[in-house]
């Protein structure tokens, strides 16, 4: 049994991170319910220049600025059915736009905090916001150069090419509309600001949710708050820390060792990784931060594995399951086994290259 110290301990973290979950969520909802999405793609399409890859590049851009700004698991569920119907109403295939908002959902979750609930669970044994930046840029940015790369190789024949314009997107309630893309766009340089992330998260969700009221208040039954998450990252949190003081502290320990040399740093990195692709990124975290938070380096090398790693099997986050899901209500099947080949690829050079620019910067 978990003593009370350690509950205590346990709800103080967890605490704000279940806060941000439900308010972030929230916030991608309303953000979705007013067009924000849908209008940034057709953007997309016309910014394209009729151009396939510039087009793709646009959603590359998207997929990041959503994910470090919105969290992983909004790309997956919001960015995800949007880049798809574009690709279909230009006429091209939509399996490069749809792996590659899930690639970057996971890849592109280093930078800020807020990025990924990992991040914030990281951030208790960081001294200070910017002093994970300091760290996380280097591998952040390298994470997505090396998955931009992979995809760009993989898909390069289906992104040659023209497309004509689609028509514009349904009219909005322009109200509505600004104000969530004025909070999308403000959230991010709140979230750098040293607040604790919870708390400008849960100001916007509160301001959209009074907007989207007076706007609209019948939409106000399609938020769909993830409280099954809630309770299940809970139940995670409690079982992991059950397994940590009966054993598996030590023996995680002797698997992944103490330095920080470059060896050091890769062998973790590669353990969150495959980790993650077993049992998903959450309790992988949760199980080896009791060995890697003794330097800001390994931590950071820990939260490379387990954030640019699970690109392999389809419960390796919770941001591809939700992106699964996405994919097939809009008609679109992605085999396991392609998924997983491909993904592998992804995985070993997103996380060799950020290890790579961590040592750099470390």
């Amino acid at each position: 049994m978990l003593s009370a110290h350690e509950v205590l301990d346990l709800a103080a973290r967890v605490g704000p991170v279940l806060v941000f979950l439900v308010a972030i969520t929230v916030v991608a909802e309303i953000a979705s319910i007013a067009g924000v999405f849908d209008v940034a793609a057709h953007w997309a399409a016309r910014a394209g220049g009729r151009r396939t890859w510039r087009l793709w590049l646009l959603i590359v851009a998207l997929a990041c600025v959503s994910t470090i700004v919105l969290s992983l698991d909004t790309t997956a569920v919001l960015l995800t059915p949007v880049a798809i119907t574009v690709a279909a109403q230009v006429g091209v295939s939509p399996v490069p736009f749809a792996m590659t908002t899930l690639w970057l959902a996971n890849t592109a979750s280093l930078l800020l905090p807020v990025s990924n609930l990992t991040n914030l669970l990281a951030l208790h044994h960081v001294a200070s916001t910017s002093a994970y930046l300091r760290l996380s840029w280097a591998p952040a940015l390298a994470a997505i150069a090396a998955t931009v790369l992979v995809l760009a190789l993989r898909h390069r024949r289906v992104l040659r090419g023209t497309y004509d314009v689609p028509s514009p997107p349904s009219p909005h309630d322009r109200v509505l509309l600004w104000s969530a893309g004025c909070v999308c766009v403000l959230l991010g340089p709140l979230f750098v600001t040293g607040l604790v992330p919870a708390v400008p998260a849960t100001v916007a969700a509160v301001f959209l949710a009074v907007v989207l009221f007076v706007r609209d208040r019948s939409r106000l039954r399609e938020i769909a708050v993830p409280w099954r998450l809630v309770v299940g990252v809970v139940v995670l949190f409690l079982v992991v820390q059950l397994a940590l003081d009966h054993g598996l502290r030590s023996l995680l320990g002797s698997a992944v060792g103490s330095g920080v040399g470059t060896l050091d740093l890769f062998r973790l990195a590669f353990t969150g990784g495959v980790s993650a692709n077993l049992v998903n990124n959450l309790p992988a975290y949760l199980a080896l931060e009791s060995v890697a938070s003794d330097a800001p380096a390994r931590l950071i090398a820990l939260l490379i594995g387990v954030n640019a790693g699970p690109l392999v099997t389809v419960w390796a986050s919770l941001a591809t399951l939700l992106w699964r899901q996405r994919c097939r209500a809009a008609g679109l099947s992605i085999s396991t086994r392609r998924l997983a080949l491909e993904g592998f690829v992804a995985a070993v050079a997103s996380v060799a290259a950020a290890t790579v620019a961590l040592v750099v910067v470390a």
